[in-house]
């Protein structure tokens, strides 16, 4: 018997918990039967497995629409690579222990030797996603497509054709435009960050500035038709000014992920774009390059989504940084509305029917994951005793 078909033969009651629904905090437990919630509150606990919460709360599992952290596991120092299953397993383990049960592995297809990117590489990983078993979390392709290199485009349109995707970005990473505003700044972090001379860098500034816009649109518009006809949800990358996210809206494009301004998080929401926003920005206190905070667009109404981007950790603990808003609203922004900016309406949410993606949190110091159950089974345990 399976995995999948042993969890789907028990019966789980986490009990003695703060459960954080949709609507409320709620004194009480969730029962679980098979990969499904079944009752929330007061439940039966004539469970094959009884979870004590010991008055801690409970979430549901975290959804990740964008997080590159896998290139860290997989090249843990610039230019040595670690082998793509340990690489994986590392992945699977540290996102099941930040409280991401699903996870969107952003894999960008950019032609980067020195920052250990290629859409060679964009098309091993996706393989590697795609085909992996017996990990932990739910474990999904966002493919990003870097439209200043053709070469990327086509990688990305193949990938795509295979249906692997669920989600597809277009970025363009034009030094002077959306994250890299000062291209002096971008020569810095290129010579700091990679092992690039400033004289490389400007070469790479030159290739990527020189290319007519008509051009880049129309790379844009193939990527997100091809990624529509797959069945796949498209985002944009630190859209820069209102009429670019409405041009994009009407090109077919469903998500802006870290716009620059607010006046342009703002046009993305009228024009109903779902605007996802960094979470170790909100955690940090701000922009790592001077843009838009994450507080600002919370503030102003405008966050939908929050993806860990590069640190899981901040995925969990965004949820715990008071914004002035209820608990159950900010614990919404790392999981149902990911969850249903992506179609997986199934999960993401503590109520009945929802898939059975829980976590026990442990709030002090930080917020840390003390237990996990993905699709009713329990995956991890960090609170010292027997799982």
């Amino acid at each position: 018997m399976s995995s999948a078909a042993q969890a789907a033969a028990e019966s789980v009651a986490v009990v003695g918990g703060r459960v954080v629904t949709p609507e409320a905090v709620l004194d009480g437990g969730v029962r679980v039967e098979g990969d499904r919630i079944v009752s929330v509150g007061s439940v039966d606990t004539d469970a094959d497995t009884i979870i004590d919460a010991d008055g801690r709360f409970v979430l549901p599992g975290l959804l990740d629409l964008h997080g590159d952290d896998i290139e860290d596991h997989l090249h843990p120092r610039s230019g040595e690579r670690i082998g793509m299953p340990m690489a994986l397993a590392s992945a699977d383990r540290a996102n099941i222990s930040a409280g991401i049960t699903t996870k969107f592995h952003a894999v960008s297809f950019e032609l980067d030797e020195e920052a250990d990117r290629s859409p060679e590489l964009g098309a091993t990983l996706t393989a590697a996603i795609t085909g992996a078993d017996n990990l932990l979390a739910d474990h999904r392709l966002h493919a990003r497509c870097e439209v200043t290199q053709q070469r990327c485009v086509d990688a990305v349109i193949e990938a795509v054709g295979t249906g692997d995707a669920d989600i597809v970005s277009v970025m363009s990473h034009i030094p002077g435009k959306g994250q890299f505003q000062d291209i002096e700044a971008f020569k810095r972090y290129y010579e700091n960050a990679t092992d690039r001379t400033i004289e490389e860098a400007e070469e790479m500034i030159e290739q990527r500035t020189d290319i007519p816009m008509a051009t880049l649109r129309e790379r844009v518009d193939r990527v997100v038709e091809a990624a529509h006809d797959a069945g796949a949800v498209t985002a944009s990358h630190d859209d820069e000014h209102p009429a670019e996210v409405e041009r994009l809206a009407n090109a077919g494009v469903d998500i802006t992920e870290y716009p620059i301004t607010l006046a342009t998080a703002e046009r993305a929401a009228e024009v109903g774009m779902t605007t996802a926003m960094g979470a170790p920005n909100l955690v940090r206190g701000g922009s790592q390059w001077g843009n838009l905070s994450t507080a600002d667009a919370i503030d102003a109404g405008v966050v939908d989504a929050l993806v860990a981007d590069y640190h899981p950790p901040s995925l969990l603990a965004s949820a715990f940084v008071d914004t002035g808003e209820p608990l159950p609203e900010r614990v919404k922004r790392v999981s149902a509305a990911p969850a249903d900016a992506v179609g997986f309406e199934d999960r993401g949410r503590i109520e009945a029917g929802a898939r059975a993606d829980l976590l026990v949190i442990d709030r002090e110091p930080t917020p840390t994951v003390a237990r996990a159950l993905v699709a009713g089974k329990p995956v991890y345990r960090a609170d010292g005793g027997p799982r």
